[in-house]
């Protein structure tokens, strides 16, 4: 059985990790599979929304602990170890960055580690009750090196994600919901249905405007306040001549529901 799967399905693409039997925690061929899906979202204009998600009763435990224990008693250098990180587990964020179309990550049960970090790199982040939250790499002695110490300060604050980081406890969902590290906690029996009832409405929106604002959020984060004015002038220039921006301004004047095309 694959090591990840993806289906995609009205516009919707489904990246699903697994090997519940190991926590789904990361392999090389996973975090490769991974990557290939996440291209092929990037590339399929008929996917306009994605979803990733985790089998079994744990979302992601991150790197395999067994394997690190194997690696540090086997005298695994220091640059194996960064090489490892930066060609295959890093592939992973470095490929969302291209990636400007909604990415929902639906968190089914203990996000750990690297498997936290990664679930922190989605744009909406909804979870399961019993979800908890930790990032464990103190743990076993060692420090973030899948972006959360970029990511983390980012969502809760600086003090709390010293907290998180230097302290490895856990974080209920609900707790996790009032901090903001994720947007909402939902029974663990809705989780899915909540996820893709929120993924439907981004996929049959319009298009253009979503991945476009998605990027002038992004394009924020690392400029100045006139940069900012000056590229949403431009998105807005481009949204503008879009078949989906006439046929909303249509339906408004007519009083009907709009149907939007993605283009």
């Amino acid at each position: 059985m694959s090591e990840l799967l993806f289906e995609t399905q009205g516009g919707i693409a489904t990246i699903t990790l697994n090997r519940p039997d190991s926590g789904n925690a990361f392999t090389t061929e996973m975090l490769s599979l991974w990557e290939a899906a996440l291209r092929e979202c990037i590339h399929d204009d008929a996917i306009r929304c994605v979803v990733l998600t985790g089998a079994g009763r744990i979302f992601c435990s991150g790197g395999d602990v067994k394997r690190m224990a194997a690696n540090a008693a086997g005298g695994q250098q220091p640059w194996d170890r960064a090489k490892y990180l930066t060609d295959h587990v890093h592939r992973i964020p470095l490929t969302l960055m291209e990636l400007d179309k909604p990415y929902i990550v639906a968190v089914n049960g203990a996000a750990t580690g690297a498997g936290m970090d990664m679930a922190l790199m989605g744009d909406l982040r909804f979870a399961a009750e019993s979800a908890r939250f930790a990032e464990t790499y103190i743990k076993v002695g060692f420090v973030a090196g899948d972006g959360g110490a970029w990511l983390l300060p980012r969502l809760v604050g600086m003090p709390k994600a010293l907290e998180m980081l230097w302290l490895g406890d856990f974080v209920g969902a609900t707790e996790a919901e009032r901090i903001g590290l994720i947007n909402k906690a939902v029974p663990d029996d809705q989780l899915m249905a909540h996820t893709y009832s929120v993924a439907e409405r981004l996929a049959s929106g319009p298009t253009v405007g979503i991945r476009l604002m998605k990027r002038m959020v992004q394009q924020g984060q690392t400029s100045g306040f006139r940069e900012a004015l000056s590229f949403a002038a431009s998105c807005v220039g481009v949204v503008s001549a879009t078949e989906d921006h006439r046929e909303a301004t249509a339906a408004f004047a007519e009083k009907r529901k709009p149907v939007f095309r993605g283009r």
